[in-house]
């Protein structure tokens, strides 16, 4: 039994990881054309996504499902899996 609690957060850490990764380069084909490079937006043109808090995970999925304001719908062209690994990979370089 303490075998799987020392274990679990160790296995927590690598599937965050693993997902942030797929996060990024799903960012870098689809998103960083306006929201910049790195989650940089430098231009002001797009939400810096670095903003996003960890309680704003249903307005990311409506945003990117949906399109926002120039932003375009993604819905049909990423699927749930690709638009949590994008959320894991914003969340993980997003502002504390």
């Amino acid at each position: 039994m303490t075998f799987l609690l020392l274990v679990a957060p160790s296995w927590s850490v690598a599937q965050d990881s693993t997902s942030a990764a797929a996060g990024a380069r799903i960012y870098a084909n689809n998103c960083s054309n306006c929201h910049g490079d790195d989650l940089e937006n430098n231009s002001h043109i797009a939400f810096d996504l670095r903003r996003l808090r960890a309680d704003e995970h249903a307005r990311f999925v409506n945003s990117v499902l949906h399109g926002k304001n120039a932003m375009p719908s993604w819905d049909g062209v990423l699927d749930a899996a690709q638009i949590e690994a994008l959320w894991t990979y914003i969340r993980a370089n997003a502002y504390q």
